[in-house]
C-alpha cells in the first residue's frame, strides 16, 4: 500500500521527527522537488524514510563545503564563479539537488 505525498506532507514528516531545521523550508522544497524527479526518471516510487534523508543529503554554504573539501577557488573571480566551482566539484563526485541563496542542497553520502 502507497501512499502519494505532495511538498506540503514532505515538509511535515521533517517537522514530525524535529529535522526541519536541518535543511529550512527552502532546502526541504528543492529535495522534494529534486526526489520527484528522480522518481519519474527511475520509474520507481521512493519511500519517505526523513532519518535516511537526513543521512544522506545536506545543505551547506558554498564556502563550508570549499573549506571542508579543500576545493581551489584561487582562479574565481567572484562568488558567483566560486559557486559555480563548487558545484562543479559536486557534480563530479555525488549529485547536487538545487541551490538557493549562497546554498548547494547535495547527497552527501559520497
Amino acid at each position: 500500500m502507497k501512499t502519494t505525498i505532495d511538498q506540503s506532507d514532505f515538509i511535515a514528516a521533517f517537522r514530525a521527527f524535529d529535522r526541519y531545521d536541518q535543511f529550512g523550508y527552502k532546502a526541504l522544497c528543492i529535495l522534494f522537488d529534486y526526489l520527484e524527479d528522480l522518481e519519474g526518471d527511475t520509474g520507481e516510487d521512493l519511500e519517505l524514510d526523513v532519518i535516511a534523508l537526513c543521512c544522506d543529503y545536506s545543505v551547506d554554504s558554498w564556502e563550508d563545503i570549499a573549506q571542508e573539501r579543500g576545493i581551489d577557488l584561487t582562479d574565481c573571480e567572484d562568488d558567483v564563479e566560486r559557486m559555480a566551482a563548487v558545484v562543479d566539484y559536486l557534480n563530479e563526485h555525488t549529485r547536487v539537488c538545487g541551490t538557493f541563496d549562497s546554498n548547494i542542497v547535495y547527497c552527501s553520502a559520497f
